[in-house]
Formats: C-alpha cells, sequence, structure tokens
C-alpha cells in the first residue's frame, strides 16, 4: 500500500507540472560581485527561454556550465547544459522517463539525478551517455539529495501514508541510512568551508527554519530561526558565511553576525515569484528560478 501510494503521488506531481496553466517557470542566469562590503546581482538572463518547465539548476565544479531540468516536448522532463562562454544549450538525456534535480558526481566526471517513477539516482557521463543506476533506497522515493563523501549523501525522503518528509544520511554503497530529523524543505546543500549539510525545516505553511547538521556527529544546530515568508529555497556564497533567498521578485542576503540585507529586485527584469537558486564556485554567477511577468 505505501509503495502504491508513493507511486500515485509522483504519477499525479508530474501531470500537475505538465498539465496545461501550470507555472511556467523559467532559468535565468545573473552575473554576480561578491566583496567584504556587499553583494551585487547584474541583470538576469533568461537561458532557458522555453513555454514549459524549467528548474532545479546547478553549477557544474569549475563554473562554466549550468546544468538544469526542462520540459521541452510536454512530455518529460529531460536534463539540459547552458555553457556560460558560448551561450550554448544542449540536451544531456533523452530518456522516457522524468528526471531531475541534476548535480555533478564527487567524481568529477558524471552527474547525477532523480529519475523515474521509483525516484531512483540515475548516473550519466557527462555528455549525457552511459546511463545507469546509481541508488535506489529501497522503496522509499528520493525527493532530493546532496553529495556529502563518494559514497554517501543527505537526501529528502518523501513521506509516504501521511508521514512526514524526512532527512537522510545514506551510504549509497551499503543503503545503510540513519534519520536526521523530519518535516524538511527541498533545499539540501554543503555548506561551503565547512563539515555541515544546512537543509530547511518546515516549522508551518508559512514559516521556516534554516538549520544544519555535522556530517560527522550528526548533531544539529540553528542558523536561522525564521527565514524570509514564504520562501525555502537558498543558496550559499562561496565564503560559507553569506547565503540568498528570494521573495517574490526580490533577493536578499544573509550574513553571519549581520543578518538579511536586500540585494536585488528583478522586477524591472520581468522575474517574479522566485524559488530555487543557485551560485557558482567561482562566485560569479547566480542562477535563479522564477515566473516571466505577465
Amino acid at each position: 500500500m505505501k509503495k502504491l501510494w508513493a507511486i500515485a503521488f509522483v504519477v499525479v506531481m508530474c501531470a500537475l507540472v505538465q498539465a496545461q496553466g501550470a507555472p511556467a517557470t523559467e532559468v535565468y542566469l545573473a552575473p554576480l560581485t561578491i566583496s567584504a562590503n556587499g553583494v551585487t546581482v547584474g541583470t538576469p538572463v533568461n537561458i532557458a527561454n522555453n513555454p514549459g518547465y524549467d528548474n532545479q539548476p546547478s553549477f557544474l565544479p569549475d563554473s562554466s556550465s549550468v546544468l538544469f531540468t526542462s520540459n521541452r516536448d510536454g512530455k518529460q522532463n529531460d536534463i539540459y547544459k547552458w555553457i556560460i562562454a558560448t551561450s550554448q544549450l544542449s540536451q544531456l538525456t533523452r530518456t522516457a522517463e522524468n528526471e531531475y534535480s541534476p548535480l555533478v558526481a564527487p567524481d568529477g566526471k558524471s552527474f547525477v539525478c532523480v529519475h523515474g517513477t521509483e525516484q531512483s539516482l540515475f548516473r550519466y557521463d557527462m555528455d549525457g551517455s552511459h546511463p545507469r543506476l546509481a541508488y535506489q533506497h529501497g522503496k522509499e522515493l528520493i525527493g532530493y539529495h546532496v553529495w556529502i563523501t563518494d559514497t554517501e549523501i543527505a537526501a529528502f525522503i518523501l513521506g509516504a501514508g501521511g508521514l512526514p518528509n524526512s532527512l537522510q544520511v545514506i551510504n549509497t554503497t551499503t543503503a545503510a541510512s540513519q534519520t536526521i530529523t523530519s518535516n524538511i524543505g527541498r533545499s539540501l546543500l554543503m555548506r561551503p568551508g565547512t563539515n555541515a549539510v544546512s537543509f530547511v525545516v518546515k516549522l508551518s505553511p508559512q514559516a521556516s527554519a534554516i538549520k544544519q547538521f555535522d556530517v560527522r556527529t550528526h548533531e544539529v544546530s540553528t542558523i536561522v530561526a525564521d527565514t524570509l515568508k514564504p520562501s525555502e529555497d537558498l543558496t550559499w556564497l562561496p565564503d560559507g558565511k553569506r547565503f540568498v533567498m528570494g521573495q517574490g521578485s526580490k533577493l536578499s542576503v544573509w550574513t553571519d553576525g549581520v543578518g538579511w540585507s536586500d540585494i536585488a529586485d528583478l522586477a524591472a527584469a520581468g522575474v517574479t515569484k522566485i524559488t530555487r537558486l543557485a551560485a557558482s564556485r567561482d562566485g560569479k554567477w547566480l542562477a535563479i528560478v522564477g515566473e516571466p511577468a505577465k
């Protein structure tokens, strides 16, 4: 019963994403300037430029390209790559299954994404070739993940049968797992320069906190007790002391020991309802998911 419920949930969610009238999210790329005095975001460019669903951007480790999910045929989501230097878009995967949340694997030679109704992790070579199963967490569904080591991930596990979503640390070689906490959001990130994974805890439909756990001790601590309402998506800047969140058309940065500061309003650029964000490791680019102004 649990497996049937979970599969039904995924099928319904995929149908909602693909249905007419679903939010036409786009992926934008904006120049980023980081200094000791502040953070500046330049004019964003729409790199998806697609009337369908575009989401979940992540940068290659060398900051040269952005991977993201895109639905361009009205059938299923595939993984695409935008090369920054040449403004070139290429399709990496061409499967009959939906694929989400691409992340470069620790080996630097492949990327891994959430795949199919079973929501396993699939691995591809960087050109999209050689698809193979990277990990499947038994009957439980992986919603989002972040690599901790070559063989360990922190994963958002979809709750089933009315149970809340949980945060688990999983060894992809042995399948051993440990639940860290529950009722989490979708934003899982390694905090740069630390041994910590940050995550969002859903306090209510309109309120969230940002916490982190030590990957060695699994000790949990609070970073921010109350985020920008109702935002739950963030990206760390390379120094690990600041992160950016979106709220409507605005971007704000939180600085350790300082708090919140507004850094940009993208309304004039036609970007609204900002959700997911990703900053490049070199600190020069910010990928932004939002809806185009109507």
